[in-house]
């Protein structure tokens, strides 16, 4: 329904000026302007909510908005994004990408219609591409490929967590790069791949690293707290909690994900995680090869579910939108925060307090 509104000018009345949203969406570029104008906008109510819609969004969600009205509305009607033709291989990534991390239309469309490949998803496929020069390195180094946390050389490197040398702050980080064997790094490697690359695609690289390398503290962090004597090696933290968020936004926007088989996919990721969880519990608990050392923790696994489904669940489910403005963004950060200062504090006191009898230094 279209409404009117006559404006006093000198004493003689104009002619109605129509300023509904439904007109101002199909207008050309000079009517959007009107739209925006202050004549127009404060006349009637519904024009003064339409206003208060664009002062809320960011500058980048206007600006495509905008866009979308003056290319016709295509990002707003219309054909769906899964319904074009004529894309080429990197189009139809983009696409794919889109689908399979975005529950809405106008927001897949929009992320279509902005990415660019640049910058690229770096930060994946650095930390991916180091993680395996390591293993390579250490495989040549130790003789072995298959469980090289059997070597007697293997934690004698500066990268694990060792309990021992726990005020060595950056093996609390650093113990990511070594994995007790190729089977190990072959199932990291597959699901921080398939979907820690699309993932940053959608989200940027300062997103996806914070929520990865707060899962990694919080994985070493967690072992040092509940699993005091063991080693930690492995990038689990990291993944699963980019999986583990990935997988609770999938849940949570399950009517609006449109990515093919999801329900398929969702359940070969939980059979991957749960059959590299598997393995690291029962290398957890099988005879160590140099006792009294134990062999390495399964803990970090479950500190990075837990970030996934905290703090990376808010990180990645508002698309566009910044962190600093989720103030349950801000909730769980806190949280996590005083969990990490806890934990040091553990660290420091709690080991001399409870007489922990520590494996030797390797």
């Amino acid at each position: 329904m279209e409404r009117s509104s006559p404006r006093m000018t000198g004493g003689s009345r104009e002619a109605p000026v129509n300023v509904s949203p439904a007109v101002a969406a199909n207008a050309e570029g000079e009517e959007i302007e009107v739209l925006e104008s202050t004549d127009v906008l404060p006349v009637a109510p519904e024009d003064v909510q339409w206003k208060t819609l664009f002062d809320k969004m960011s500058n980048k969600r206007s600006n495509s908005f905008r866009r979308a009205i003056l290319q016709g509305s295509r990002q707003l009607k219309g054909c769906s994004l899964n319904d074009e033709v004529g894309l080429g291989l990197s189009q139809r990534l983009v696409r794919h990408v889109a689908y399979e991390t975005l529950p809405r239309e106008v927001d897949r469309k929009w992320y279509f219609d902005s990415y660019t490949y640049c910058p690229p998803p770096w930060f994946i496929l650095a930390i991916t591409i180091a993680e395996v020069a390591v293993f390579i390195y250490y495989g040549f180094k130790l003789d072995r490929l298959v469980l090289q946390v059997s070597s007697p050389s293997f934690l004698k490197s500066p990268l694990p967590y060792h309990p021992q040398l726990r005020t060595q702050a950056w093996r609390y980080f650093s113990y990511i790069f070594m994995h007790t064997g190729i089977e190990h790094l072959s199932l990291n490697m597959a699901m921080q791949l398939l979907v820690g690359v699309p993932l940053e695609m959608v989200h940027g690289a300062l997103r996806i690293g914070l929520v990865y390398w707060c899962g990694v503290l919080a994985g070493s962090l967690a072992v040092s707290v509940t699993d005091m004597t063991a080693p930690v090696v492995g990038s689990s933290g990291g993944v699963y909690a980019l999986v583990s968020a990935h997988l609770a936004n999938v849940v949570m926007n399950w009517s609006g994900m449109k990515c093919q088989f999801k329900l398929f996919r969702m359940a070969m990721a939980l059979v991957c995680m749960s059959v590299e969880f598997g393995r690291a519990v029962w290398l957890r608990f099988y005879p160590p090869a140099f006792p009294p050392c134990p062999n390495p923790s399964f803990v970090a696994h479950l500190g990075g579910v837990l970030v996934g489904l905290t703090l990376g669940v808010v990180v990645l489910q508002n698309y566009e939108q910044r962190l600093q403005e989720q103030s349950l963004f801000w909730i769980f950060f806190c949280v996590y925060t005083l969990f990490v200062l806890c934990a040091v504090f553990w660290n420091i006191f709690a080991y001399s307090l409870l007489d922990v009898r520590m494996p030797p230094v390797p």
